[in-house]
């Protein structure tokens, strides 16, 4: 009874509601942080390695040490914002506890190997186009996941609401 005589259960339907809402938008960052990795590069080694270091054949230069600080510098800041959100709203779900850390874990350290993986490219081995690719898929999937487990959380709770 204090539930309705409170109203916590109209609180929860907008939250949930401002949080779906939230998820769709990174839904749609997700697809287009997808379709930017493909518009510069594939999952091939020889397309990473020719982004970051340039290529005769396509007449470009390697990614300047400036270009990269400025993107990492973003990233950081908006990619740890994103994984922070998305894990803070993935612990209020039913998943197990070890789901949870390690979906958390997994998450970060792929948003943080992305990251790095660039540098390591351009500065210390070209072969390290393939943690790049790896990374680059992680970090896709864990997004995903999160999104999709959050997303059915929130549904299954306003289900029952009703």
């Amino acid at each position: 009874m204090r539930f309705f005589v409170t109203g916590e259960q109209n609180r929860q339907l907008l939250i949930n509601s401002l949080i779906l809402m939230f998820l769709v938008y990174v839904a749609l960052l997700w697809v287009s942080n997808g379709l930017m990795y493909f518009h510069k590069m594939s999952l091939t080694v020889e397309s990473v390695v020719a982004f970051y270091l340039g290529s005769e054949e396509a007449f470009t230069q390697p990614r300047s040490y400036q270009s990269l600080l400025e993107v990492t510098h973003f990233h950081l800041f908006a990619m740890g914002m994103l994984v922070l959100t998305l894990t803070h709203l993935m612990l209020m779900t039913s998943l197990p506890t070890l789901m949870k850390v390690w979906l958390s874990g997994i998450i970060y350290a792929a948003a943080l190997a992305d990251e790095a993986a660039g540098w390591l490219v351009r500065f210390v081995d070209p072969r390290f186009a393939y943690f790049k690719i790896a990374a680059f898929l992680t970090l896709e999937a864990s997004l995903l996941a999160l999104i999709v487990i959050v997303s059915i959380s929130l549904i299954q709770s306003r289900q029952r609401i009703q």
